[in-house]
């Protein structure tokens, strides 16, 4: 008993160490939840319709370069996806809020589509701000870990 009691409390060390830098993050993801975190650059005057591209906020760019080194990445988030049948922003919201200790990767798979896919298709950075889901999961997280733990004193 004792064993799996120093295991848990290891694997939560490891799960705070990896997770408290992105909670600075927090406070934008939330006020700016439902938003774009995006403009479209048009150009102006005669290139105004030459070349369109999104500029994304300088938090956002923050956040992804961060999350993207960290370990919490998932290579293989579209297993996670495929099996548990995850096919919705809906269905992300309900595995985000169920989800438990045993579910961190699930949930590093929910967060690592949007960070890593975002790299080759850089709408889901905006998608992810515009529907929650990095707020949702970094809250979970957090939660998660001070269940287990203490609170964070991160604000």
């Amino acid at each position: 008993m004792d064993e799996s009691l120093d295991y848990r409390q290891k694997l939560i060390e490891e799960y705070k160490r990896t997770t408290v830098p992105l909670l600075k993050y927090l406070p934008w993801l939330e006020k700016n939840a439902g938003q774009q975190g995006s403009t479209l650059y048009q150009g102006n005057g005669e290139n105004q319709n030459a070349l369109r591209f999104p500029v994304y906020d300088a938090t956002l760019m923050g956040f992804v370069r961060e999350a993207a080194a960290s370990p919490l990445m998932y290579r293989n988030y579209s297993y996670v996806y495929t099996r548990n049948g995850i096919r919705t922003h809906e269905d992300e919201r309900k595995v985000i809020a169920g989800a438990e200790l045993k579910d961190w990767d699930l949930l590093r798979g929910i967060l690592s589509r949007y960070v890593l896919g975002g790299r080759t298709k850089a709408a889901l950075w905006s998608e992810a701000v515009k529907e929650n889901i990095f707020c949702l999961v970094l809250e979970r997280m957090q939660k998660i870990i001070e269940y287990w733990d203490k609170p964070l004193d991160i604000r």
